[in-house]
């Protein structure tokens, strides 16, 4: 099975020679290892050196000469909109404080379909809709992957550790 084995972002790398591409979503999009299926068809290993976050027109070089464009895969969200700018930094400071993967753009923020964080965020008088796009929310202060396991460097003294949220947004921390 050929294999990837380095991550270039758009921009830094030959897209005119891609051989092939592949089409992920979001939670594929981050990987260290895995086996891909190319829009072609073909399985092509995924085998970087640490998980990496790609990204839509970022490129994957094989071993043995040629690339992969990177695709982002459309997927269902929810579009967050409020009635002026300091109401949607407030919607945004709601988001983050649970942790939750949000794409910000211009008057809009994206999340995937959570039927309490859209109640509550109704309830702040956000304006919700449903829309199917490729997703991509920021990456986060500490530069690792959104989600429910992640460190934190600079809480707790300097002291680096893990924790995971629970479904209620509570933490349990192991220093």
């Amino acid at each position: 099975m050929r294999r990837a084995i380095e991550h270039v972002p758009a921009g830094c790398w030959p897209a005119a020679e891609a051989a092939d591409a592949v089409t992920l979503d979001y939670d594929a999009r981050f990987r260290r290892r895995m086996v891909l299926h190319c829009d072609s068809g073909r399985e092509v290993l995924l085998d970087l050196p640490k998980a990496i976050a790609m990204a839509e027109g970022d490129g994957l070089r094989l071993e043995e000469g040629g690339w992969l464009s990177v695709k982002a895969k459309p997927e269902p969200l929810v579009e967050v909109r409020a009635t002026d700018p300091y109401a949607l930094v407030r919607l945004g400071w709601h988001l983050g404080n649970r942790h939750l993967p949000t794409e910000i753009a211009d008057g809009v923020l994206r999340i995937r379909p959570d039927h309490v964080i859209e109640a509550m965020l109704e309830g702040l008088g956000a304006t919700l809709t449903r829309v199917t796009r490729a997703f991509q929310p920021e990456g986060g202060a500490y530069g690792g992957h959104a989600g429910p396991h992640h460190a934190h460097e600079s809480a707790h003294g300097g002291k680096i550790h893990h924790h995971h949220h629970g479904s209620d947004g509570g933490h349990d921390h192991h220093h």
